[in-house]
């Protein structure tokens, strides 16, 4: 394994090093809202931005990559991330996070595309499986030591803002610095809405109520610890442990779905986060570790539930067809989540801190609901049409070169699409 994973360790550290330095970032801006006694409604708003901006950077990075090459456009989302937090560092208020928050989401998306793209580049297809779940690993790794990193210090001043904004700048040196070719330009996909509805509407639904539920949580789960008085360190085991209990839940759950009608497995997946969901809501927990057992459970669940999705409509797809719906379907929790934290915020502002979770009940029930529906008027795929479940990393840091990796896929770009620049015009030439 360590003779296939040292061409591609300057990738790994450099992805390593980007979501160590978005943990930061991601926890820090609702930490310090907090402190400063910004409204939940506008912390939400911080959630709609960065959905906003990183759907828009899956759309237009293959055409940045197309027009001045990977390196280059790498380096420039590096260092707009890090301007973008320490200008959040400067200026601590609501009307200027947001739009910037949406810039880095932007910046996020298009240099996770880039190091996605060199890995689907250098990855054989013997190697492909250990190359992504290494990489997952380590991106999970990296995103949980990043948040938990803020329980180390002061949030209240500008520690963490220079820690993120320095992280981000060091992300860029291995890419920098690699000797590698450029890979092939970026996956481009187009959303088409109509297409996916009629390839399997369980997963159109489902994956827009899951970019709702995930995505208010993602971005509030550190203002619902705070304002229900758990400590920093708490805080950041609040936000923390979800994703990996999810990670964690996807073996048996792949395991279940591969062997079941995957609608049922995502009704029961659904049903344990409903009851998550009712417990924070009915119990409103306050100690610690009550509040830490149920968000473990409630992340198992919520974090699982996208993969079977993705696998579900790949059961119903076209051959050759599966890396544009499982990219279609990544914007589609894209507009979830730029749905759900404005609402999740808004809820939280007007019914204090159960408003999260009674957003998050609302999406799992009309999911429960439309999927029974959905059972009792179409029937199973058959178990030897089935694709193979692919564990995958958080849809929250997904892009679509996430699932052309995963399914070791041929990237695709518009036939318009500038030509790559080559290795060569990445470097810089004498004047």
């Amino acid at each position: 394994m360590v003779r296939q994973l040292i061409p591609i360790s300057a990738l790994l550290l450099g992805s390593a090093l980007l979501l160590f330095a978005g943990g930061i970032h991601g926890l820090i801006l609702p930490v310090r809202g907090s402190l400063e006694g910004f409204s939940a409604g506008a912390l939400g708003l911080l959630g709609t931005g960065w959905a906003i901006g990183y759907v828009a950077g899956c759309l237009i990075s293959p055409r940045l990559v197309g027009a001045v090459g990977h390196i280059r456009t790498f380096g420039a989302m590096c260092a707009l991330a890090a301007v973008a937090i320490l200008l959040q560092a400067l200026i601590v208020h609501p009307a200027a996070w947001v739009p910037v928050r949406a810039i880095s989401g932007f910046c996020f998306a298009g240099a996770a595309m880039i190091v996605e793209s060199w890995l689907n580049e250098r990855a054989q297809p013997a190697t492909r499986g250990t190359i992504f779940g290494v990489y997952s690993m380590v991106n999970l790794s990296a995103v949980t030591a990043g948040q938990m990193a803020i329980s180390l210090g002061d949030a209240s001043g500008f520690l963490f803002f220079a820690i993120g904004a320095m992280v981000y700048c060091l992300a860029l040196i291995p890419t920098a610095l690699s000797t590698s070719a450029s890979p092939a330009p970026l996956t481009s996909v187009r959303l088409d809405i109509p297409a996916l509805w009629r390839n399997s509407p369980v997963a159109v639904v489902a994956v827009f109520l899951v970019g709702i539920s995930n995505a208010s949580f993602g971005t509030l789960a550190a203002v619902y610890a705070d304002r229900v008085g758990l400590t920093l360190t708490a805080v950041a085991l609040f936000a923390s442990i979800p994703v990996l209990a999810g990670a964690l839940a996807q073996v048996p759950i792949g395991f279940a779905s591969d062997r079941m009608d995957r609608r049922k497995v995502l009704i029961g997946t659904a049903v344990v986060a409903l009851s998550a969901d009712l417990a924070f809501v009915l119990l409103m927990p306050e100690g610690r570790m009550l509040n830490l057992a149920l968000v473990g459970l409630f992340g198992a669940a919520i974090f699982a539930m996208y993969p079977v999705i993705v696998a579900h409509a790949n059961d119903h797809a076209a051959p050759g067809t599966a890396i544009q719906v499982s990219g279609g379907l990544l914007m589609v929790y894209g507009l979830g989540s730029i749905v759900g934290p404005l609402v999740a915020g808004l809820a939280m502002a007007e019914l204090g801190p159960r408003g999260l979770f009674m957003t998050t009940v609302l999406a799992h029930v009309v999911m429960i609901s439309f999927t029974l529906w959905r059972i009792s008027v179409k029937a199973a795929v058959p178990e030897a049409d089935k694709t193979a479940f692919r564990m995958t990393v958080s849809a929250r840091a997904a892009t679509p070169e996430t699932a052309a990796l995963a399914a070791g896929a041929k990237t695709t770009v518009p036939e318009d699409a500038p030509a790559p620049r080559t290795e060569e015009a990445d470097r810089p030439r004498p004047e």
